[in-house]
């Protein structure tokens, strides 16, 4: 008894020298069962994410490619003898295309005029593929894909050949999959409304049958550099 009450004196001094000596016992790691903490919907934004989300925020897309105006396609700015007025979602979805060395429909090959439903047919079409464009059925797939740096777009062709349909790029984004079933994925567009950070429901509200299943997407491997 008497060896055992001796023990448990030692032991408890040592604990209590060790608190004053600033240094808290050593604890056990997490267990693995331990609840993971919440996470993107969609997975991380790699390094060519990263690459991807600088390119798309160096636009300037809130400030170049405005509504009502003539501009050069390829750039945003402003171009009397430029085709179109009203607004620039292709034009502009085009242009990041080619700052990325990715190709989709854009002009001499087709006008600015209705190029947002011309460019949503291209890309579904044999063309499309063959220049390296695939379909993706999921909103989860098009927000995984941009988070891992491809060129991801979301396309709307207006059942109307007449009106507009819409085209917006998918930027990366650690968005929840709350947020990503409520508004689907995050975006970058040129439009009616030019918003370097938006979201697909909104960015295509002013198009009656696009949200949530009007809209298709497609993505297209960023070559390296």
């Amino acid at each position: 008894m008497m060896k055992f009450l001796t023990r448990e004196i030692v032991v408890l001094a040592a604990l209590d020298w060790a608190l004053l000596a600033g240094c808290a016992p050593v604890q056990a790691p997490p267990s693995s069962s331990s609840a993971p903490p919440a996470s993107s919907c969609c997975g991380p934004i790699t390094a060519s994410g990263q690459t991807l989300r600088h390119t798309l925020d160096a636009s300037d897309v809130e400030h170049l490619w405005l509504p009502r105006q003539h501009v050069d396609w390829s750039t945003g700015k402003p171009d009397p003898t430029a085709e179109g007025f009203k607004s620039h979602c292709s034009a502009f979805a085009a242009a990041m295309g080619a700052r990325l060395d990715v190709y989709m429909l854009r002009p001499p090959e087709h006008s600015q005029i209705l190029l947002a439903n011309a460019q949503a047919a291209w890309l579904a079409s044999d063309s499309g593929r063959a220049a390296g464009w695939r379909e993706l059925h999921e909103a989860y797939e098009a927000q995984a894909a941009a988070n891992r740096g491809e060129l991801v777009v979301a396309a709307f062709q207006s059942a109307d050949p007449k009106m507009p349909g819409h085209m917006a790029i998918i930027r990366p984004s650690l968005k929840s999959n709350v947020q990503l079933a409520d508004e689907g994925p995050e975006i970058i567009q040129a439009g009616a409304v030019n918003r370097l950070d938006w979201n697909v429901r909104d960015g295509f509200a002013r198009h009656p049958g696009a949200w949530p299943n009007g809209i298709k997407y497609f993505a297209h491997v960023v070559p390296a550099k």
